[in-house]
């Protein structure tokens, strides 16, 4: 075994390599930009459901929004009022939110979680590659030894900041490169020239000679494209997340063809202080949103400015939600689902998926309940903006993989499935509230059919149904003999379309 070493940008190990899928689509020149909310953010203070609102503000009393000062998108949505740049965004068909996105068997540990939404992997197991990572690797098993070359001279992605980001980690070596400021990228050192031994210690040598001069190669090409790189707007001050976006926009302009760019913002861990006491509308949270919605807006107005955003799709992600009831602290703890925002001209606009159902009574330490598979963003965004083939994206991130139309169909296959996904699905429960025994009642066109319920901190306790059905009325039992009572959820699943509803158990 090899200890890895972090070198300019790089994780540097002589484990083996391989190559996992077919050859990556050299001419598409598409971008994909990741804004990651390190924390945990508050979705529910992000997108506040209109519809649900009595009982969210039963639910969090000391800091929730006044109805009067919210943003309507919709008779039932809402944004924080920081967030007016981003509905500007929605209203100018820019923007796509996907509701209560998530995984299986929630584990609420920042770090857990951050490697589970960085991999790909289900919650129950832990991989050492970046879905990113597994992405680039399909097309360049050999990497680093050979790159950059004349095909690929510029790195396959670069985060802002100084860790590389660990959805581009690869079997051998992170795709990723490191950088804060594209102007002052000075050239490591690579030593003197010579035979290296035949031994575990001469290839670790190898290998990082090989990443020194790489690393060189591209902060050339970086520094030329920054060079030759302009931004055509002015960013807000101050704002950490809009000088990583003004680099992004920058390099960009000045040719660089890099494929990923992560960039992040700290500070969502609002436990305490999310609003000031008496003051909901201020607060470490508010600031937080302001920042975001501003910098992306800015990043936005610089592409199209530059006549570059078709290029572009951006992308949120937080490592989960937070509870729905607010503590004594002016603030939130961690919880479970939470909405993701996919933003550019090439969006499918509008909300995908209902608001989340908010009961009368919230549960000890109740989470939103998923209903999206963060992963099956994940693999949409591949197939609609880097082309990659639907068998690829189940081997690349999870068999059960459902097409979601987050981004304007790119093939004729994809529009059918999207229209498909469009229609409402009739699913209710009865009785509810229940004691022992629930039916679920749901119409099938014939799909694939996954039935599962869950309890109130995401975790996915029974499995009802995973089987394809004939078309027509269909009715499954539930047997919760045994369970405490509280709210449970089930979550239906049919070929692409999915609906979570609750249900109460007394």
């Amino acid at each position: 075994m090899s200890l890895p070493i972090l070198l300019n940008g790089f994780r540097l190990s002589a484990m083996p390599r391989r190559s996992l899928f077919n050859a990556m689509n050299a001419d598409n020149d598409r971008v994909l930009v990741i804004i990651q909310l390190n924390g945990g953010n508050d979705g529910l203070n992000m997108l506040i459901p209109l519809d649900q609102y009595d009982n969210l503000a039963n639910a969090r009393l000391n800091i929730i929004i006044p109805e009067v000062e919210i943003l309507n998108m919709t008779d039932t949505l809402g944004f924080h009022p920081q967030m007016s740049s981003m509905l500007d965004l929605y209203n100018n068909a820019k923007l796509n939110i996907i509701q209560s996105v998530g995984y299986p068997e929630q584990n609420r540990s920042h770090f857990r979680s951050t490697d589970i939404w960085a991999s790909g992997s289900p919650a129950e197991e832990s991989w050492t590659t970046g879905w990113l990572g597994r992405y680039f690797e399909s097309g360049h098993g050999e990497f680093p030894e050979g790159y950059p070359n004349e095909e690929y001279p510029h790195p396959f992605a670069v985060t802002m900041g100084s860790i590389v980001s660990e959805t581009c980690q690869g079997t051998a070596a992170n795709f990723s490169m490191t950088l804060n400021d594209p102007f002052s990228l000075a050239p490591l050192t690579q030593g003197a020239p010579g035979d290296v031994p035949d031994t575990p210690y001469g290839e670790e040598l190898e290998f990082l000679r090989t990443t020194i001069a790489q690393s060189n190669a591209y902060a050339e090409s970086i520094t030329d494209a920054a060079d030759s790189g302009a931004n055509m707007v002015d960013y807000p001050e101050g704002n950490r997340l809009g000088e990583q976006l003004k680099n992004v926009a920058l390099l960009i302009s000045g040719g660089l063809q890099t494929k990923v760019y992560v960039v992040s913002i700290g500070g969502f861990d609002t436990h305490a202080n999310q609003v000031e006491a008496g003051k909901p509308l201020v607060g470490e949270h508010s600031t937080l949103l302001q920042n975001l919605s501003e910098a992306i807006a800015a990043f936005q107005a610089d592409l199209q400015a530059q006549s570059l955003e078709q290029r572009v799709v951006g992308m949120t992600f937080s490592e989960f939600g937070r509870q729905i009831r607010s503590n004594d602290s002016y603030g939130t703890d961690h919880g479970s689902a939470a909405p993701l925002m996919v933003f550019g001209p090439c969006v499918n606009p509008g909300v995908l998926g209902d608001n989340p159902e908010i009961p009368g009574q919230v549960d000890a330490q109740e989470g939103v309940p998923m209903q999206f598979d963060f992963r099956d963003v994940y693999g949409s965004v591949l197939m609609d903006w880097f082309e990659v083939q639907e068998e690829e994206v189940r081997n690349l991130l999870h068999p059960d993989f459902q097409y979601l139309p987050v981004l304007q169909p790119c093939s004729a296959v994809n529009a059918e499935e999207a229209l498909n996904f469009e229609q409402e699905i009739e699913a209710s429960c009865f009785p509810n509230p229940f004691r022992d025994w629930a039916t679920i009642r749901f119409r099938s066109e014939g799909e694939q059919v996954r039935l599962s319920i869950f309890n109130s901190l995401g975790n996915e306790i029974r499995v009802l149904a995973n089987r394809r059905l004939p078309a027509g009325q269909h009715e499954v039992k539930f047997d919760a003999h045994g369970l405490p009572a509280g709210n449970y959820y089930f979550r239906l699943q049919l070929d692409g379309r999915q609906k979570t509803k609750r249900m109460l158990k007394v």
